[in-house]
């Protein structure tokens, strides 16, 4: 028992009944600061309150009302949690026990055992949950408005240019005839325009058919748009995966070609795509002007953090390489379930 106590990792202090410090263990010790630690081993009264920031009771996360130490008679003190003041690491969250394990002396034990770890762990599933929520809220709105675009905007737009159509029928005034055929030319654009933003915001394909496709329709079109060539090589093929992992990867892609194509001053880029041990991997390589390491590069940065925050989403594991005039590289790792679907 004496060496559970000396060597136990949770906090163990021992009070008698007038609240003096009876004894307590290393790992007591260890968390106290100096002056603190001296009144508690004078057995002052109070000393414990020189770092204690309260407790959490049903009203309040940090309070003094009722106080453990003096209340604990007509309390419920076996299991709760409260806030101590620590050397080197600020308020830390403990779950602590304080009751009587002495009745007649009224000796008392108080129990801490650290909580840090278990918090920060709960805080970071609690954000990655928002964030994908707010991820999957994003993108589902970028379908809605993609699809209203497609099949409302786009559709008006092309009764407007078969009504123009009909017109230069019905008219051999060589104004009007010019006039319509301007409008029509316009309004052709703007439909392109529509149908381009619409893909942009959420490719069909990739919902439809996955990511090579997706990929190779969005290649297409950066052909057309910048004149950029893309080398794609994948091994993937019809191969399905989860939702969340296949948005991941096409839009980080999405940003590292858009991002060669603000900065990086070239007119190739090459893109992998292929599984490696349960793991899927995405290569993104061009041969621009590069940045160093460690600097901010060209921008705001957000690009990057954006595709860093997407990545870790599905677990997966972002690099990025790059060298003054030798270009960039983002390599992109997500693990994979053993389950893949392949498409019809």
């Amino acid at each position: 028992m004496l060496k559970m106590y000396a060597n136990s990792s949770e906090a163990i202090l021992f009070f008698s009944s007038e609240g003096k410090t009876i004894s307590m263990n290393p790992a007591a010790e260890k968390i106290m600061d100096v002056q603190a630690l001296e009144q508690l081993k004078k057995g002052a009264e109070d000393a414990l309150c020189m770092v204690c920031r309260g407790y959490t009771n049903e009203s309040k996360l940090m309070t003094c009302e009722d106080c453990y130490f003096t209340s604990f008679n007509h309390s419920d003190f076996s299991s709760f949690q409260v806030f101590l003041e620590t050397v080197g690491k600020g308020t830390i969250p403990y779950s602590a026990t304080f009751h009587v394990i002495d009745p007649e002396k009224g000796t008392r034990v108080f129990i801490l055992r650290d909580l840090s770890i278990k918090f920060e762990t709960q805080n970071k599933l609690q954000q990655n949950t928002m964030m994908k929520n707010v991820i999957k809220a994003q993108e589902n709105e970028r379908k809605r408005i993609s699809r209203e675009l497609h099949d409302s905007v786009a559709q008006e737009l092309l009764s407007a240019v078969v009504d123009l159509r009909a017109l230069k029928y019905m008219t051999k005034d060589e104004d009007v005839l010019k006039k319509t055929s301007e409008s029509m030319s316009t309004l052709l654009r703007l439909m392109d325009d529509i149908r381009n933003l619409s893909v942009e915001l959420r490719p069909s394909a990739l919902d439809d058919f996955g990511l090579e496709a997706a990929f190779r329709s969005h290649f297409k079109r950066l052909e057309e748009s910048f004149g950029l060539t893309v080398n794609f090589v994948s091994t993937i093929k019809k191969t399905r995966y989860e939702n969340e992992v296949e948005t991941v990867l096409y839009r980080v892609c999405q940003e590292a070609i858009f991002n060669a194509i603000k900065y990086a001053q070239v007119e190739v880029v090459e893109v992998l795509l292929f599984e490696e041990v349960n793991t899927l991997r995405l290569v993104v390589k061009d041969g621009g002007v590069g940045f160093k390491l460690g600097s901010n590069p060209i921008g705001t940065g957000l690009g990057l953090f954006g595709m860093n925050e997407r990545a870790e989403l599905v677990q997966g594991n972002l690099t990025i390489n790059s060298e003054i005039s030798k270009g960039t590289t983002v390599n992109l790792r997500v693990p994979l379930n053993e389950k893949r679907e392949v498409a019809k």
